[in-house]
Formats: C-alpha cells, structure tokens, sequence
C-alpha cells in the first residue's frame, strides 16, 4: 500500500512540475541517505539553475505513524510555485511509530537538515538559507525544533532562517494530554509519562531564542487555532516572532493547495521571502 502512494505521489509530483514555465529543466535527486534506516532519506528537487538558492525543507505529516515524502500533496504544487523563483525543495521521510517516537523522528529532521545543509552547495543551494517546513505531525516537529533550536545545534545543523507549520494541533502537547477525552493517536504519539508531554511539546520547549515561526491553522478545526494562538501568547512574552494565520481550509488542503494561487499561498511566500533576505 505505501508502494502505491509512493507511485501515485510521484505521478502528482511530474503534473505540477510539468506546469513550470516553457519546460525548462529541472531535477530531481531521490532517496539520499541521511542515516542507515531506509526511512532516513530525502528528495531534492532542484530549479533550472541554481545558484545560492534558498531551500524549503518540507517534512510530510501521517499521526507520526504513516505517510511519504513523495504522497500527493507533500510536493507537487509547492515545487510547482517555489522553484521558478529558484527555491531548492527537498522532502524529508523520517522513522514513524511505533518504531521511533516524536523526539526520535525530531532528531531525524535535525539529522536529515544538517546533512542536507553539508551537501547544498553541490546542489547550487545556500546552507545558510533554509526554512523548516511541515505539515500535521511534520507540523508539529518542525516547530519544536524551532521553537528550543539547541536540537538542531547537537545535530550539527547551521540554523535556519525559521519555520512554517502548517496545521499541528500538538502545540501544547500537556494540554492535550490532560484533556479525560483525546484523540486515541496522541496516546500512540506521546504515552504516558508526562516528562515526554513536556519534552515533545513545542509550547513548553518554547524559549527565548527560538527560530521565527509562522503557524498556519484550519479555523475549519475546533483545536488547532486555539494552539497556534496559545503558543503566539507565550512567544510574544519571550520577544520571539510567532505568526498564526488562520485560514478557511481542511487540515489536508492546507497542504495540499499550498502553492496554487490563493491569498494563502502569497502570504506564506511573504513570510519567506522576509526570511530569506534577512
């Protein structure tokens, strides 16, 4: 089955890579290995002719526990958009339970940036602009490493410009687990010791210093709003820039129309574009 989607995924990917202008070449690099598991690997997905270009460095949702670099959604219209403005793409798979838990596919995503930032000039990138990128579970771990960045440090990652989460409602990991009535795929992310709720929530690992962050949630979505504007509260008292951008979408087309043209696609590229030129 994960076959399938990896094969259907990449038939989405070629669609919108083919709607980039006047068929100019791109290029795509698959499965470069970043650790030994067969799950630590990324895609690079590179425009014409890079040269110092930015990177979005996106890492796919599925509840910690299923999902692929290459499923429809993850890719296919962001690169579509990104790379004619000479961004590099690269998609990020990462060990999922029950094999690894959140912090362990955390420090995947450190692993997996740290080697890509040692490899982006042979890919015409600049290892010194890449923006995280996530959506749901990917969401939420892009933005506890940005939010207590001394884990991308101890992986040997130069530091991101910031994050873009796109709909986590695991902000406030403590919060959720405290709540008698949760969603059953918390308890399988997060169990029961309320030392890892701490450890592997972006709200309580939260501190001065930590990486800019733009949080996009589903107003559609009756959790992930108020976790987005919680963690802003706490950011704004440690003068470090959080954004919430709600938006009219399902938690999946927050992903998936990422890149189409819309308002929200104009805005998160704002955000980007602002870090870039830092």
């Amino acid at each position: 089955m994960r076959h399938r989607h990896a094969i259907a995924g990449l038939a989405w990917i070629a669609m919108s890579l083919a709607g980039i202008a006047h068929g100019a070449q791109t290029r795509v690099l698959h499965d470069i290995a970043y650790g030994n598991d067969p799950r630590q690997r990324f895609d690079v997905y590179l425009p014409p002719s890079p040269r110092g270009a930015p990177v979005i460095f996106m890492v796919h949702g599925g509840a910690w526990a299923i999902g692929d670099k290459a499923n429809p959604g993850v890719v296919g219209s962001k690169a579509a958009y990104w790379l004619p403005k000479n961004y590099v793409l690269i998609s990020v798979n990462y060990r999922l339970l029950p094999e690894a838990k959140p912090l362990e596919q955390a420090k995947d995503v450190a692993l997996a940036l740290a080697t890509a930032q040692r490899l982006a000039a042979s890919w015409g990138a600049d290892r010194d602009r890449f923006v995280l990128m996530g959506h749901s579970a990917g969401a939420h771990l892009v933005a506890l490493l940005g939010a207590d960045p001394d884990a991308l440090a101890a992986a040997g990652a130069v530091r991101p410009r910031g994050v873009v989460s796109l709909d986590s409602a695991a902000m406030d990991v403590v919060q959720i687990m405290g709540f008698p009535r949760h969603p059953r795929l918390y308890d399988r992310a997060f169990g029961k010791d309320p030392g890892e709720w701490v450890a592997a929530s972006p709200y309580h690992r939260l501190r001065a210093g930590a990486l800019p962050l733009l949080v996009v949630c589903s107003s559609m979505r009756f959790d992930s709003c108020p976790q987005a504007r919680r963690l802003a509260q706490k950011a704004a008292e440690l003068d470090v820039r959080v954004e919430v951008l709600p938006q009219d979408l399902s938690h999946a087309e927050i992903n998936r129309t990422l890149g189409q043209a819309s308002d929200y696609t104009e805005r998160v590229n704002a955000f980007i574009d602002g870090l870039i030129a830092l």
